[in-house]
């Protein structure tokens, strides 16, 4: 079962991501909070796989929230779910420690998918804002020469696959699969997987 702790200040909003999340066989929400305050306490008490965390609240707001989350030793994933698909917002959800971003229109059941993710280490981007995160570098820079094998590498990474995952489907070693990692990102000019994933999508590798 995985738990799940749904943060936003509208307590219908709430409710619906409580009935959503409970009529699914294998989720549970385990704690709701109405800001980024309370968030951290509720975290702290119930221990959940997976935050699902609004930006917009009154007083502590989910940027602030992941910060204090952070602070506190907190490293449930966190999922942003929220209103806002300006570039600025999202990459300062992504710095600030979100694994995913999804946006409040989304369908209930990409929203369910994605606490899945989350709670599997993948990265849940809703693709209206995958866009924001691609670096500058990434989108002026020449193309990079990347081998046969590190493609297929980045394209795994695309799909979600943990680097386990990749090392199995393609017979080598998980630490071959960080090597050729390292290589991508180097190549690509990005730090990290989720970063990764996007530009291989953009470039037709996902």
């Amino acid at each position: 079962m995985t738990t799940v702790v749904v943060v936003d200040d509208h307590r219908l909003v709430r409710a619906g991501l409580r009935t959503i999340l409970d009529a699914s066989d294998d989720l549970e929400v385990v704690g709701e909070a109405a800001d980024g305050a309370e968030a951290v306490t509720v975290v702290a008490a119930t221990s959940p796989d997976v935050v699902l965390l609004d930006l917009s609240m009154p007083g502590v707001d989910g940027i602030e929230a992941m910060h204090r989350l952070r602070a506190a030793g907190l490293h449930t994933p966190v999922v942003v779910l929220t209103s806002f698909a300006e570039a600025d917002r999202v990459r300062a959800a992504v710095e600030a420690g979100a694994i995913g971003y999804l946006l409040k229109d989304s369908e209930p059941a990409d929203v369910l998918d994605s606490v899945r993710a989350a709670a599997a280490g993948h990265a849940p981007l809703d693709p209206r804002v995958a866009g924001a995160l691609l670096p500058s570098s990434a989108r002026s820079a020449p193309g990079p020469t990347l081998s046969g094998r590190e493609r297929e590498v980045l394209s795994h990474v695309a799909q979600g696959l943990a680097n386990k995952q990749i090392a199995r489907t393609l017979g080598i070693s998980e630490r071959t699969v960080k090597v050729h990692l390292g290589n991508v990102f180097r190549q690509i000019g990005v730090g990290d997987r989720t970063s990764a994933a996007l530009w291989a999508r953009d470039h037709g590798l996902g």
